[in-house]
């Protein structure tokens, strides 16, 4: 991420001041700040942390980073510091020859680089300027707390003020402020809320320790009553000119500065890689929207989810609520396009690798009359004992359909009516409806145990677990052998038996299948549903589509359902608004 973060002061002497910043160096180090390590300075062991490489490798400062600065130097004068005599003030976080921090990323070869100051003048000019207006003008109420402000010359500051008790200071308490810098605003606005959180944790850290450090010094020297018996000293000569304390002394940690360092590296990296740009080629898809809508839904779901509600309703109804459950179960999964299945271990549990592989296990018969079935949307019920044969046999034959047309209940110890699922596991002592049996809206597949060792070629080794079983596919209307079927499912088949294709050649052909199929399912939306055509010219419009035949105007019907809410919302705005404006014509 292009950005600072700095750690400002607000002197008594000299107004606000940069005490400690971090940038991202993506190119080679300049001239003086990575030509090697200090000469006499042993390397002290390596740690990682978020995969950045911690160093102890310090860069060689450059003359606008040591004690002897010129005057062409970016860095404030040496006049204008505050002098102390035996520590450093506050206005200083390293000493004058202390080198600065570097942390190496070994994934990005990215550099992330601590001084009290940026090397480059037009850097440090953006630093000041944020670091004066965050301690004066641009501050929130309570003068403690998060503001946004900047513009797109000098930058867009995240900027949080915060106070840590000091028993010497005016007020018994410094003003400090820690801020981010970036050009990009819109990129920061969307980061408010993780910046917010993890700089408020430093914060938070910050303040316990000093807080220890004030309330150990005023046990011992109470301050309050000592000012009030020399309450028309000058403020300022109570302390016999010297100047504020350095935080490491308000705080007592020696390693404050190589700490924020690790901090600061850590939240530039951090925050960089959790928002990634995503190119997409084209117009989403049906699916791409459906999935969104899916997580939308449930991470609305999440939000308004009360424990304690939830274990107050009445344990009368566990069927629906347990079919609620499982019935997005399937969508949550399937918010990621190529994941195709409910979990890892599911995954790594898989009994059909793909279509192709079960048309090999049912046959080539029993697999048509189960795709046309699918294709349709009418219920296919699995009962088996093995749950993880039915979730894999789920799990592929899914993909033959548009994700919003899908409706799973992987496995229940009750039959479910159809409405609510059209993929159903069963355990094997479940009774189904006899109408059901007999309906020609269902099929079944029962899953037994083999009455003999192999019945199929074992074409590899993790097949032996299918040799035990043998699959009866029956329903109330079997598919005839020479009934034409849908379109698709005739496509289908020629590239499952195609073995010059492979698999995942055969996975591509079925998704432009299924984007083909869904476009002609759009202009049928329309035609039929927004424009409210007559039925004659409904079927022109389904010869032209070249989908006529009975089971092919079936699928369109049911792949209808799977239409995502956007493109229905905006379908209907964009009808709505030529009708709207020659009304007022």
């Amino acid at each position: 991420m292009n950005a600072i973060v700095a750690l400002c002061h607000f002197c008594e002497l000299h107004g606000p001041r940069t005490l400690f910043c971090t940038e991202v160096l993506h190119s080679p180090l300049p001239q003086g700040a990575g030509s090697g390590d200090i000469s006499g300075q042993n390397e002290q062991a390596e740690e990682e942390e978020g995969g950045i490489q911690m160093s102890s490798r310090i860069r060689s400062h450059s003359p606008a980073e040591g004690a002897s600065a010129d005057s062409s130097s970016p860095g404030p004068k040496k006049s204008d510091m505050c002098e102390a005599s035996g520590e450093i003030c506050g206005c200083r976080s390293l000493a004058g020859g202390h080198p600065g921090y570097v942390s190496h990323d070994k994934e990005t070869s990215i550099k992330y680089v601590s001084h009290q100051h940026p090397n480059h003048p037009q850097l440090f000019s953006i630093v000041r300027q944020a670091c004066v207006r965050s301690l004066s003008c641009e501050v929130c109420p309570g003068r403690e707390g998060p503001i946004f402000f900047g513009d797109e010359q000098h930058g867009f500051v995240f900027s949080h003020t915060f106070f840590i008790k000091d028993s010497l200071a005016r007020g018994f308490q410094r003003w400090y402020s820690i801020i981010t810098i970036m050009m990009d605003r819109i990129y920061l606005i969307n980061s408010w809320p993780f910046l917010l959180g993890k700089i408020r944790g430093i914060i938070d850290e910050l303040q316990g320790k000093a807080l220890k450090v004030f309330e150990a010094e005023q046990f011992g020297c109470p301050q309050r009553a000592q000012r009030m018996n020399t309450a028309f000293t000058p403020f300022l000569h109570q302390r016999n000119g010297n100047a504020a304390r350095s935080l490491t002394s308000l705080t007592n940690d020696e390693n404050l500065w190589a700490c924020l360092h690790t901090s600061f590296a850590w939240l530039l990296k951090a925050c960089g890689s959790r928002l990634t740009e995503k190119l997409l080629e084209g117009a989403p898809t049906e699916d791409t929207l459906v999935q969104m809508e899916k997580l939308a839904d449930l991470k609305e779901e999440s939000e308004g989810w009360d424990g304690s509600e939830e274990e107050e309703k009445p344990s009368s109804q566990p069927d629906a609520v347990e079919g609620q459950e499982l019935s997005k179960s399937s969508p949550e999964t399937s918010l990621v396009p190529d994941c195709n299945s409910w979990n890892v271990a599911h995954r790594r549990l898989s009994v059909f690798r793909s279509l192709r592989h079960m048309r090999q296990v049912l046959g080539a018969s029993a697999f048509r009359m189960l795709a046309w079935h699918v294709l349709m949307g009418n219920q296919v019920i699995w009962k088996a004992q093995d749950m993880d044969l039915v979730q894999s046999a789920f799990d592929v034959l899914r993909t033959m359909l548009p994700i919003g047309c899908v409706r799973i209940i992987p496995y229940s110890e009750q039959y479910e009516e159809a409405y609510r699922c059209n993929f159903l596991g069963l355990s094997p002592h479940v009774q189904i409806p006899p109408h059901i049996l007999a309906s020609e809206f269902a099929v079944l597949v029962e899953v037994r145990a083999a009455t003999r060792s192999s019945l199929y070629p074992t074409l590899f080794d993790d097949e032996q677990s299918l040799n035990k079983y043998e699959f009866l596919v029956t329903s109330g209307s079997p598919v005839a052998a020479d009934r034409v079927g849908p379109t698709i499912l005739n496509k289908i088949e020629a590239a499952l038996t195609n073995q010059n294709l492979s698999v995942d050649v055969v996975d591509q052909c079925l998704v432009c299948l299924k984007e083909e199929w869904m476009n002609k399912v759009k202009v049928l939306f329309k035609f039929t549903k927004v424009d409210s055509r007559p039925k004659e010219d409904t079927q022109k419009l389904l010869s032209i589509l070249g989908a006529a035949e009975e089971d092919n105007v079936k699928l369109l019907k049911f792949w209808m359902t799977g239409l995502s809410k956007t493109y229905k919302s905006h379908l209907m705005s964009t009808v709505r608004s030529p009708t709207s404006s020659e009304c007022r014509n």
